[in-house]
């Protein structure tokens, strides 16, 4: 069995099944990925049917980013032969004093030359009926945001990994990792492996990687859900009908058209409780499901119907909600993306930059804003900031 490696990846959910596919393309079978449980596991933060994706986001930097993620997905697209993201258009609803300013998301756009259009409630209404809104609400319409799926998505990184040689291995625990400066040595439960090039992939899981290092951020893991309700009149809700949407305040709701499942998927960002890895549970929280269903009869009444199911997912949430894209201090070989609740979108880019970080030294992207040195990560008790 081969054991030394170029690239050795630790976890392969959204982003290091990325990061496998793209190092597949330059390595092969020099690229190995170890994913403690069975690859497609539910236990993280990137499975179900759906996830947005959007050129709408707070800052330039982030808009900048988004752009480059359609590239990546459109390339995966192409090279597996397999359409996968869905365009719907995308609503942001900003309710009178929202939270959240609209002006992030106008000027950003702007600056990055990303069209979008001003909405009056009574224009969102005439051109979508489904949405009941208040004369208060404005909203920002973006035509090329849609549907990331999730679980397809991850299996097609999977699937091209190993058609490029990449070995995945599953239900393999790290026990240890030692960087001597010219050779990286992974331990785990199975076996001892080589490697030039290191990738921590691990989400909720990421400060027990970071512990080989000596390294610990003050990161906030939630126990997050999200609920399909059986929609009445499914086609009414369709992707061609309907857009994927977001309620800009606090509490912040967003939700997707009928996609997976037989009625529409609404769910409260970051309305969980804290957890671990360890002590998350897989029972939905009744008291946000009661939230959720609240708010999707307000918005949504002809959408609403019993509830299909819910299922639960981790954030792995940073102080400031923005992400961790970066080589480890001391360890310029070694490289971790964390992405703070709202990266899937982002997955494939983001598995492709970790690469360019550890074996160029740069990456295709302006990853500033997301180093692992901020201060902020360097706080012990830092001030949180999860609205974006």
């Amino acid at each position: 069995m081969q054991s030394s490696y170029e690239v050795i990846i630790l976890g392969l959910g959204g982003i290091g099944s990325g990061a496998a596919y793209w190092l597949g393309r330059q390595y092969g079978r020099d690229v190995l990925g170890l994913e403690q449980y069975e690859i497609g596991h539910v236990r993280g933060g990137s499975q179900d049917h759906s996830r947005i994706i959007r050129l709408s986001y707070h800052t330039p930097a982030y808009v900048a980013l988004a752009k480059q993620a359609y590239q990546a997905w459109a390339t995966l697209e192409v090279d597996a032969g397999e359409s996968l993201i869905v365009k719907t258009g995308g609503l942001d609803f900003f309710p009178a004093n929202a939270a959240i300013p609209s002006s992030d998301y106008t000027q950003s756009m702007a600056a990055c030359g990303v069209p979008f259009e001003w909405l009056t409630a009574a224009e969102v209404r005439y051109r979508w009926p489904q949405f009941h809104l208040t004369d208060d609400v404005q909203a920002i319409y973006q035509a090329e945001s849609g549907i990331a799926p999730a679980a397809r998505c991850n299996a097609v990184h999977v699937r091209m990994a190993r058609a490029y040689g990449v070995t995945l291995r599953e239900n393999e625990v790290v026990t240890a990792v030692h960087d001597s400066g010219h050779e990286i040595t992974v331990i785990t439960n199975r076996g001892r492996y080589h490697c030039r090039y290191l990738l921590i992939t691990g989400g909720a899981w990421s400060n027990e990687a970071l512990a080989h290092f000596g390294l610990h951020l003050p990161l906030t893991v939630t126990q997050e859900q999200v609920t399909y309700f059986a929609t009445p009149d499914p086609a009414t809700f369709a992707p061609e009908q309907f857009p994927v949407w977001i309620w800009m305040d606090d509490p912040c709701y967003y939700g997707f058209p009928v996609y997976g499942e037989a009625g529409i998927k609404v769910a409260q960002d970051v309305g969980g409780a804290e957890v671990t890895a360890v002590t998350r549970s897989f029972t939905p929280n009744p008291d946000n499901a009661q939230r959720v269903a609240d708010f999707t009869q307000r918005l949504l009444p002809g959408g609403y119907g019993p509830p299909i199911l819910s299922k639960t997912c981790l954030y792995t949430l940073t102080p400031d909600r923005d992400f961790v894209i970066d080589t480890l201090p001391d360890h310029p070989h070694v490289a971790v993306a964390i992405g703070a609740g709202h990266a899937f979108k982002f997955a494939s880019l983001i598995g492709k930059l970790l690469g360019e970080l550890v074996v160029d030294g740069v990456a295709s992207a302006d990853l500033s804003s997301y180093k692992i040195d901020r201060p902020i990560l360097r706080q012990t008790n830092p001030l949180k900031q999860f609205l974006v």
